[in-house]
């Protein structure tokens, strides 16, 4: 005996209702599906099925052993699954959602190596500073900017870990002093993010290992990174902003760090999508190209 396939066929009838619907769906006779049924029966040495002319129904142990027999097939497609999807080619139309300062000025440099890899994918990307949920809105992944991920249905993936600097340029340091320890900051013009819980308020990390906030002040606060290194290339003031904004004005000297030993808390980088068990070719594929780009990315 085929074991094996009387299980198989065992759960059909119980979840057809009957010999004859399970046997019309699996297109074989009812004396096979009923041979199988009683030499699963004799093996297990219990019956499984209560019969009568006018209903099939399941005894105790018929109960028990069918949840576990469900489960084991169950178990099987899903491993059928997991190795099918993982070879399969990504293909069709990959959603993302990015910040706006991160898809335009990290994102936008990688992603045409990426469908270079992957011809027979799309992409639709949308950049903005808003909080979006992937399921309502369709998205397939996210890349999220986050001090710590928030508990949800969502599955993330940490990438890498993003600095947050204060840079100036040396133009307004030049004019207006640079800053020695954090208090200096109260004497200067401070451009802040917006797009954080408290932004007059920094946190620095003394050497000690303390922790030290200051309340800041000045002309300019917006909810893009974008706009602050502008206003700070300009001489504007103090901007604080991610190091993957400005790493490539600090290489040229346009921009320079200050308190570089008094960090501010850093962010992190995720790669979020929606729970499954088995993620698609097209999501699978983007998160494992992600990783591969920041494994090391110039700005960390």
């Amino acid at each position: 005996m085929d074991q094996f396939s009387a299980l198989k066929a065992f759960c059909r009838v119980v979840e057809a209702g009957g010999f004859s619907a399970a046997a019309a769906e699996l297109n074989v006779s009812h004396t096979l599906m009923s041979k199988q049924v009683r030499q699963l029966e004799s093996l297990l040495g219990a019956q499984l099925l209560n019969r009568t002319t006018r209903k099939l129904a399941l005894t105790e142990a018929g109960t028990a052993y069918y949840a576990r027999a469900r489960r084991i097939l169950d178990d099987l497609q899903d491993a059928d699954l997991a190795i099918t999807q993982h070879h399969a080619s990504p293909r069709g139309t990959l959603r993302i959602n990015a910040p706006m300062a991160f898809g335009t000025l990290d994102m936008a440099s990688w992603l045409p190596h990426f469908m270079a890899r992957y011809p027979d994918l799309s992409v639709d990307l949308v950049c903005n500073d808003r909080y979006v949920d992937l399921i309502e809105e369709g998205f397939d992944v996210a890349m999220r900017l986050a001090r710590d991920m928030p508990d949800s249905t969502l599955m993330a993936k940490k990438l890498a870990v993003t600095p947050t600097l204060l840079v100036a340029s040396p133009s307004y340091l030049k004019q207006h002093g640079t800053p020695c320890a954090p208090e200096d900051l109260a004497k200067h013009n401070c451009l802040t993010y917006t797009l954080v819980p408290k932004p007059n308020e920094w946190m620095f990390a003394m050497p000690d290992g303390s922790h030290r906030t200051v309340v800041v002040r000045g002309s300019l606060q917006a909810n893009t990174g974008i706009a602050l290194r502008s206003a700070a290339l300009a001489g504007t003031g103090i901007a604080t902003t991610a190091s993957f904004i400005v790493h490539e004005d600090l290489a040229r000297g346009t921009l320079v760090p200050v308190l570089p030993e008094f960090p501010l808390r850093a962010r992190k980088l995720y790669a979020v999508y929606p729970h499954n068990r088995h993620l698609s070719p097209k999501v699978r594929a983007f998160i494992d190209f992600a990783t591969e780009v920041y494994r090391a990315p110039e700005w960390a």
